[in-house]
């Protein structure tokens, strides 16, 4: 089956009708609804500007499994000296715009004005998140996702001093695996994620999880404490 092009209101294919890329659907909408649908699928947004909205869904898939997550010697002794405060949800506005400033300097940017509108409304609806990092009151790092159920979907990070969004992403996933979650899906393969432990599966374990992870929970909206 080839790629689908989607019209208003279709539904997302199967995402194991992906072409060899992930590439799985280009059209349709960017809202809150196919978002959310797109997310329970596995399925995510991604494209430049000047380019049509493109769906994916790789396979394999990198995801972090948050008992699996590898801290470094360097980053343990940064935590122990609290080096950084870590919140949540405070300045989602100003952490997708520092990802979408950190993002154009190499090649452009993926964080269009479209997929900042639409992200905005999924953060106001509960369902995407920010993370920020704060060396006293100025904030150095971050990164935001999208959390259904019990998976947490990784999508871009900042930083504006050394490991500071490493230093959130620890600090959220132990967060996570205390609240019971069993997934961070990371999309693709970086050599940035690969050093914190993710890893590659099939895209079939992939969805096995996703399914076991979100179940009936489209409409639960996860809420996190604000100080991490």
């Amino acid at each position: 089956m080839g790629i689908v092009y989607l019209k208003k209101g279709d539904p997302f294919p199967d995402p194991k009708e992906a072409d060899e890329r992930g590439l799985i659907a280009v059209g349709g909408e960017l809202n809150v609804k196919t978002l959310l649908s797109a997310y329970s699928l596995g399925i995510f947004p991604w494209y430049s500007k000047g380019e049509p909205l493109m769906w994916w869904s790789p396979d394999p898939r990198m995801v972090l499994f948050p008992e699996e997550i590898h801290i470094s010697g360097t980053m343990k002794r940064l935590l122990k000296k609290n080096i950084f405060n870590v919140t949540c949800d405070t300045k989602f506005e100003s952490v997708i715009e520092k990802c979408r400033s950190a993002g154009s300097r190499v090649n452009g940017t993926w964080i269009t004005d479209e997929m900042v509108c639409a992200y905005m409304d999924f953060h106001r609806e509960g369902y995407a998140h920010s993370i920020e990092v704060w060396d006293g009151d100025e904030l150095v790092g971050g990164f935001y996702g999208v959390s259904i159920g019990k998976i947490f979907f990784g999508e871009s990070m900042f930083y504006l001093k050394k490991n500071a969004s490493k230093y959130g992403f620890i600090k959220f996933v132990e967060y996570l695996k205390n609240r019971g979650f069993i997934l961070i899906d990371c999309q693709v393969y970086t050599e940035h994620m690969a050093s914190l432990g993710a890893c590659e599966i099939p895209g079939e374990e992939f969805k096995k999880i996703l399914n076991k992870g979100i179940s009936t929970a489209l409409n639960d909206k996860v809420s996190f404490d604000c100080d991490i």
